[in-house]
């Protein structure tokens, strides 16, 4: 049976901002993001006409790829060179097992990992970002957030903090395009995490 992952995977993620942009709303109670990912993907077979092709173990197993993801190649470097100088952390949309796993999974330096979980909403929520301020004790002005999404720097700089673009252009595979113009109202914009570092004065890789 042929299956086109790549289409598949973008609908899979469509289908999951969806739901995540319900809770936000209101419209539905908060739901722990693995079980609307494994929500949007019984959604999805079912859709595609594949509801007989996967078990229900193979769906789980399915589920958790975004466990398993592996880092940007610049991603280790720019990132331990940051931390030389900053405190580092994730604000993710993902739970915070999954955000736990991807980081031991990728060797990722971060000080500290901090998810949408904790605040019971999703991004581009205020209460996400209130997050940063609450557990790290910055003020929001003293927080850049880095992201490869508009919609999240977006509402990161409405909340207060400055912004930071990291260009991914693969991000989605070779077949999708995302923007990933300059923006005028973006503090930085840079193409990796290394040039990341050296935009903030964090020391060389060596």
């Amino acid at each position: 049976m042929a299956i086109d992952w790549t289409t598949l995977l973008a609908e899979w993620r469509d289908l999951y901002r969806v739901a995540l942009d319900t809770v936000i709303a209101g419209q539905r109670p908060w739901l722990r993001v693995d079980r609307i990912y494994r929500e949007a993907l019984d959604i999805l077979l079912e859709r595609r006409g594949l509801g007989d092709a996967f078990t229900r173990q193979e769906r789980d197993d399915l589920n958790s790829v975004w466990t398993r993801l592996d880092a940007w190649p610049d991603a280790v470097a720019g990132l331990a060179r940051l931390r030389r100088r900053f405190t580092t952390a994730t604000l993710s949309n993902a739970g915070m097992a999954a955000v736990v796993a991807v980081v031991k999974h990728a060797n990722l330096p971060f000080d500290a990992i901090l998810t949408a979980e904790l605040a019971h909403s999703y991004k581009p929520a205020p209460s996400v970002y209130q997050l940063a301020v609450d557990f790290l004790g910055y003020r929001p002005d003293q927080i850049v957030m880095v992201a490869c999404h508009k919609y999240d720097l977006k509402a990161a700089r409405a909340f207060g903090m400055r912004t930071a673009f990291v260009a991914r252009p693969l991000e989605f595979g070779p077949d999708v395009k995302p923007d990933v113009t300059a923006e005028d109202w973006f503090d930085i914009h840079v193409d990796s995490f290394t040039a990341l570092a050296d935009a903030l004065g964090a020391g060389s890789s060596s």
